[in-house]
């Protein structure tokens, strides 16, 4: 199974709105195959500080994803052997739930302020991978591999005070 980069991001909502309007573009993105949704968690702390949650889980997505990464590790740690071993302790990790465990929830219920909502997403960059392959094949080796956001951009352009 071909896997590509898998991204964690984590999402604010001031008022603990959730509109729809991401979960559509998600289901557009899967569509086509431009990302695989691994496990969706929705948080949110009432007024009242009552925790409402609702995760998505693909419990077939999350038992490959655990078997891959535990595969990987298993062949870092001892090699083709390991690989083995690891790929199943993986699996098995895997088949008892989510990737999120009810440590991960409860930080979230505390660190949560009243009235916000949070939104997390274990996503695989489906898109990636023809491109990880055709550098493969050309010999490439990754150097670096570092997201940069916009907002980045706009700090460092008020960091060097650049006029444009």
């Amino acid at each position: 199974m071909a896997l590509g980069p898998v991204q964690v991001l984590g999402i604010g909502f001031e008022h603990g709105q959730f509109k729809g309007e991401i979960l559509d573009e998600l289901k557009k993105l899967m569509e086509h195959d431009v990302v695989r949704l691994i496990d969706l968690l929705f948080v949110r702390k009432l007024d009242d500080g009552t925790i409402e949650k609702l995760e998505i889980t693909d419990q077939h997505e999350i038992s490959k994803l655990g078997a891959v990464a535990g595969a990987l590790i298993g062949f870092g740690a001892a090699g083709e052997e390991g690989a083995l071993v690891g790929a199943e302790m993986g699996a098995e990790a895997a088949e008892k739930g989510t990737v999120f465990d009810e440590g991960n929830v409860w930080y979230l219920e505390d660190a949560l302020p009243v009235g916000v909502a949070t939104g997390i997403v274990v996503l695989e960059h489906r898109w990636a991978i023809p491109l990880r392959d055709a550098i493969i094949r050309a010999g490439g080796l990754p150097i670096v591999d570092q997201w940069i956001h916009p907002l980045d951009l706009v700090a460092i352009g008020a960091e060097i005070g650049m006029e444009i």
